[in-house]
């Protein structure tokens, strides 16, 4: 069966990656399972512990915002919904980012008013072969075999990623590559209450519900700006997604072209693409000249699919602020002077 996202049929590399990304996902679900239900049994009243738990229970979040998403992206545009169902992984990677988000300022809250409190939090004592033997050394042992499977998987999905231009699962790999500090984080405040630090139990604790409050902000910030029909950026929502400048330089490589420009919004994997062209003296290009020219763009990415195609008197700039923006090397300022220099 050929592998689409909406009426978006991927390519066998893309198709791969999809399949690799949704079976660890599942993998991930497993794993972070086992994880909460092991960190509840040995938390006790260790805050870092309850914070490791909290934050093993949002991690499910992620995996299982992807899997839904994977499945409603699917489906194909319907005349309810002719954009199709791409905007799921913006919603999903919203979803995430609040609760995280929530969850981190209330941990933070909570493991401060046990620091200003003084709180001794206990560890207590088991008995194993009528041998008493230190619970933290049990706590520590679940955090560091816990820990291991999510930074390996984390650094798997990195590399699934940028393939499906998939920010839910750039963010989960992210999260998942962190967890190496909750670890470390939890294991230092136990050992903390072992040598008589009662405070290093509230302190780690703080540690995690930072670094969760900054995985919740950066996913709330990333998701917010693309469902707010922002300029399109790359996998990892750190730079503009190179593929504008291709696209203009690829409408401006027509010669019945003489100024060309485009905008580009993320529908999720896929991006919806609005170019405008002028024609060189003003003469209006035949059918087959604009279908050729538009095919020759889609065929630049897989992901641009949507593509619009305008023929207008001039660039609008009302559309497009960024005419006013661009220096005297932009893409438009070359395809001026390439122009200029072929009617001479």
């Amino acid at each position: 069966m050929t592998a689409r996202f909406g009426h978006t049929e991927l390519p066998d590399e893309q198709a791969q990656a999809l399949k690799k990304a949704i079976r660890l996902e599942r993998i991930s679900l497993g794993v972070i399972a086992v994880t909460v239900v092991l960190v509840l049994l040995v938390a006790g009243s260790s805050q870092a512990m309850k914070a490791a738990w909290i934050e093993d229970s949002l991690s499910l979040l992620p995996p299982l915002a992807f899997l839904l998403a994977a499945r409603l992206i699917r489906r194909r545009p319907t005349a309810a919904k002719p954009y199709g169902y791409h905007r799921a992984i913006g919603i999903a990677h919203l979803v995430s980012g609040v609760a995280l988000l929530v969850m981190g300022l209330y941990l933070i809250i909570d493991s401060g008013l046990g620091l200003l409190e003084a709180e001794h939090p206990p560890i207590g004592v088991f008995v194993l072969f009528d041998t008493p033997i230190w619970q933290g050394w049990l706590m520590i042992a679940v955090m560091i075999v816990t820990g291991a499977p999510t930074v390996i998987l984390g650094r798997m999905k990195l590399k699934l990623a940028p393939l499906l231009h998939d920010k839910v699962l750039y963010a989960d790999a992210q999260m998942n590559k962190a967890d190496w500090m909750t670890s470390l984080a939890t294991v230092v405040g136990i050992l903390g209450i072992g040598v008589g630090l009662w405070w290093a139990d509230s302190a780690a604790a703080i540690v995690v519900a930072v670094d969760i409050v900054r995985d919740g902000r950066k996913n709330l910030r990333d998701a917010v700006r693309d469902l707010m029909d922002s300029r399109a950026t790359q996998y990892d929502g750190t730079s503009p997604d190179p593929l504008t400048d291709r696209v203009v330089d690829c409408l401006g490589s027509a010669s019945w072209v003489a100024e060309a420009e485009c905008r580009i919004r993320d529908q999720g994997h896929v991006l919806h693409i609005e170019a405008f062209v002028v024609p060189v003296d003003g003469r209006a290009p035949s059918l087959e000249e604009a279908a050729e020219l538009r095919e020759r763009c889609v065929e630049l990415d897989w992901r641009a699919q949507d593509f619009v195609l305008s023929v207008a008197e001039k660039l609008p700039e009302e559309l497009l602020p960024q005419l006013q923006d661009r220096g005297p090397r932009g893409p438009r300022a070359r395809l001026l002077t390439t122009h200029s220099k072929e009617q001479s």
